[in-house]
This record gives structure tokens, sequence and C-alpha cells, in this order.
């Protein structure tokens, strides 16, 4: 066992899902030409004023509200100031002693364990430009960097958690909890691709069983939840080396280097009064009302944990399944139309599992972007019930519904998929498993009933699984009778 535990706090920007920016009219459009969705506001051009985005607030407090927070009755904005190409003011706009939530929590799961993290806070702040680092050999000296301020001014909110993160395995399943939960509510993509969720981590190690906070590193831009637990992983195993050395753990950040899997220096950390924070003079501060908060509180919807649970006891589904269903709202809204129409909801959670997911994920669409409405999955469901064709055949026939949007009834029909039930058209396939396989009959003969079993399964190969297996068996026992 470590003499040593370590000790992790998260701090997660998210960029709300709003038409334009925090303080100004610009719209917020991934992948634009750079520099083009700027104005004087965001690039703090003299004599301008920023105007407060409303629906930013609203999506900021319906997060808070979904991480169990206390909306503050007041709240404010204060300038952070540091210089930087990314930043045109040379200050970023963001909450410092008066942010908009406090003292809330976030369940997580490891291990088939629960466990509460508490959040520390949730404030408001607007985002940075872009550097954008030119590669050798396109005409540009070495070294080369452009920055697009697309991004300034792009509304964020910042989730701090409290110290109470156990390691690396915990800190990734805190990001996934939060970013379901964010992406459940309508607040954000939470696209790290496009640099929606963005992730630093606070790493310290204490003697085990101690009380006291060691001193702290933070590791900075971490592009992926994977990234985020290697990281943490080196730099744990960094500073425990350290200290088992003698030697002292400076406070700084840190970046990562996949490549090499180490962390490495990038700068003394600073402190909060490195940045002058001050009340942002051209804001005022801003009041909540209860009917505010009830207004933010209303728009939120089932949120996963309480639907996981519900799909559980309404539905009978195993933990597993309900897990997987409610893993995306989409998808979850999905299963819930399909059994609304009748079907069945464990075999609908089996065929959304298996058939409708894998087909989702390889077109890279979410379930409410399905080309199968859920009413016709139902149908299918219900042909296979009502033995109209097998349920081998129906893996056949959702392809062609997945690639044309075509209800099932039209799809077996047009390619010729209805159940082979005539025992005419039997009795060639019949003749020649039976011609093939002399000793499987006289196994049944002898009294081995699996035989028959294994002689239907021929019947069905040849017959691509369209016969009746209760007909196949049936004309199977006929004949061997006869022989």
């Amino acid at each position: 066992m470590s003499a040593y535990e370590p000790v992790v706090g998260l701090e997660v920007h998210v960029q709300l899902k709003t038409a334009s920016k925090l303080f100004c009219a610009c719209p917020l459009e991934f992948g634009q030409e750079p520099n083009l969705n700027t104005c004087p506001v965001c690039l703090g051009l003299p004599g301008v004023l920023p105007v407060l985005n409303g629906r930013a607030v609203e999506l900021a407090m319906r997060a808070a509200l979904a991480l169990n927070c206390r909306i503050s009755e007041f709240f404010k904005f204060d300038r952070k100031n540091y210089f930087y190409p990314d930043l045109p003011k040379a200050y970023q706009i963001s909450q410092y002693d008066l942010p908009l939530a406090l003292d809330g929590f976030l369940e997580i799961q490891t291990n088939g364990h629960s466990r509460r993290i508490g959040i520390e806070r949730v404030h408001m702040e607007e985002d940075a430009g872009k550097l954008v680092h030119a590669e050798p050999g396109h005409g540009v000296p070495p070294g080369t960097s452009f920055v697009d301020y697309n991004r300034v001014g792009a509304p964020l909110i910042e989730i701090v958690s409290r110290p109470e993160i156990a390691g690396p395995a915990e800190a990734h399943a805190y990001l996934d909890a939060l970013k379901q939960i964010v992406r459940y509510i309508g607040v954000s993509d939470c696209d790290m691709e496009k640099g929606s969720l963005r992730c630093d981590a606070n790493v310290s190690l204490r003697p085990a069983g101690s009380g006291k906070l060691g001193v702290k590193a933070e590791l900075k831009n971490l592009n992926s939840f994977k990234f985020v637990e290697k990281a943490l992983e080196v730099e744990i195993d960094r500073q425990a080396g350290v200290l088992e050395s003698g030697g002292r753990v400076v406070q700084e950040t840190r970046g990562y280097d996949a490549a090499k899997n180490i962390t490495y220096s990038q700068r003394s950390k600073e402190e909060a009064h490195d940045y002058r924070y001050f009340p942002e003079p051209d804001l005022p501060g801003f009041a909540v009302s209860m009917q505010d908060i009830e207004r933010a509180r209303a728009a939120l919807p089932e949120l996963p944990a309480v639907r996981r649970a519900r799909f559980e006891a309404s539905y009978g589904l195993p933990a597993y399944d309900a897990a997987v269903l409610t893993a995306e709202s989409a998808t979850a809204d999905y299963f819930e139309a399909v059994v609304r129409t009748g079907a069945d909801a464990k075999k609908a959670s089996n065929f959304i599992m298996t058939e409708l997911l894998r087909d989702l994920k390889s077109a890279g669409l979410a379930a409410d972007r399905s080309p199968v409405r859920p009413e016709h999955l139902a149908d299918l469901l219900q042909i296979v019930a009502s033995g109209e064709i097998s349920g081998k055949i129906s893996k056949d026939v959702f392809p062609i519904m997945f690639q044309t949007g075509k209800p099932p009834k039209e799809v077996i029909r047009e390619h010729g998929l209805s159940l082979i039930s005539d025992a005419s058209s039997l009795a060639a396939p019949i003749a020649e498993v039976l011609k093939e396989n002399p000793k499987a009959i006289e196994d049944f003969k002898s009294g081995k009933q699996a035989a028959i079993g294994f002689l239907v399964g021929q019947v069905m190969k040849k017959t691509r699984g369209q016969a009746d297996p209760g007909l196949v068996a049936q004309e199977l026992r006929k004949k061997i009778g006869q022989a």
C-alpha cells in the first residue's frame, strides 16, 4: 500500500448552447472562416459596452440546478486580467466572489458503488480565442502562430468540483456523469473536438489517512476523458517519486504529452491576486428571483439516474439495459416511443441495443435522427411476434429499413422475405437435407430428439431463415417416419 493518497479536483468548462455570444450578438458557429464571427464588443474596441445574453443565464441556471447547486440571490461579473494573444481585451469577463451558484454535488458510480462528489461552484464567463500553430512547410517561418477570435466571447460555465475525487478512475467517472447530465438537459453538446467541453485537473498527494491537502499541480488542456485519466496517473506517480526521494512538490501548471506519456512544467501556478480581479464596471449586479429559479427548474427534463431507475421499475428491464438505453436522452425517448405503440419492452430493448445502436453509430447519428421511425420498429417486432417472419429474417429486414426509411411490411414484400409456410415449397430443401444427413436420421430414429433440431437448422440455412421452423420440424418427422 502506498504511503500517499491522491486528491483530485476538476475544473470543467462547458460552452452553452446559445445562438449568440455572451455579451454581443455575434453568432456561434463552429468551423467558420477565422475571425469572421467578431465585432467591436467581443474584440474589446474602445467605447463598446457588453450586454448580457439572457438565454445563457437560463441555461447556466438549469445546469446548476441539475447539479444540485444553490442559485445565488445576487451575482455579478468581474474582470480577470491577464495578457495572452488569444485575449484581445487583455482581460476576461468572469465571476469571482459572487458566482451564479454554489454548494452542489454529483453522484458517481465506480465499481458498482455510488459516491457523492461536492461541487464548489458554477460560474459564468466568456471564452478566449484559439491559437493556431502553423505546420512546417506552408510558406511561413517556423514557430509562427495565428489567432482565431471566432470563439472569443462564447458563453461558458465553469463547474468546479471540491477536492474530493480519489484518483484517476473516479475523475473519469465524474466527467462521464457530468457530461451525461449536461447533454441530457440541453445545455451543451459537450463536443470535445469542437471545444465545447474542456477540463483542467488539480492533483496533490497527502500521507494516507491525513486530512490535510498537499501541494497541487494543475494539469491544463486535457482534450479527452481518457487523457485526463492517463495524465492523472502519470502525475500521481511523478509526485510520489518526488516525495519518496525527500523532495518537495512545487505548485505549478503542467501539460501532458500523450505521445511520451509524461507531464511537463509550463509555468508557476497563478493565485487569484495574480489576476487582479475587480468588479466589471460595465455590467451591473444581477438579482435572481424565486420565479427565475422555478422557471429554470421547470425546464429540467427527467435526469438520467431517475430515468434509469424508472426504466428498471416500470419496464422490468435489467440494470444493464436501463443504463444503455438512458445513456443518451434521444435513445431513451426512442425506446419509450417504441414501447408506447405496444411493443414488448424487453424485445424492444434487445433490438435497439444490438441492431439500432450499431447502425446509428456507423452512420454517426443520434436516435432522434434515426431513418427507422419508432412505430416502424414496433411494427417489425409485432410481425416477428405474429410469426410472419422469423427473428433471423428481421435482422435482414432492419438494415433495409435503415437505408430506405421504409416500413417493414413494404420491405418484406419488395424483397420477398416472408416466412415460407407452404409445405410444398419446403419439399425440395427438406429432401436435400435428408439426403445429406443420413446419420442424423438414424440418430433421431434411435431416440435422440436433438437430431431433429439439427435437421431443422440445416433446412433454415438452405431457405436463408425464411422457412417456418415449426412446419419444417413437422414435415421432417413426417418424411423420416415414411422412410
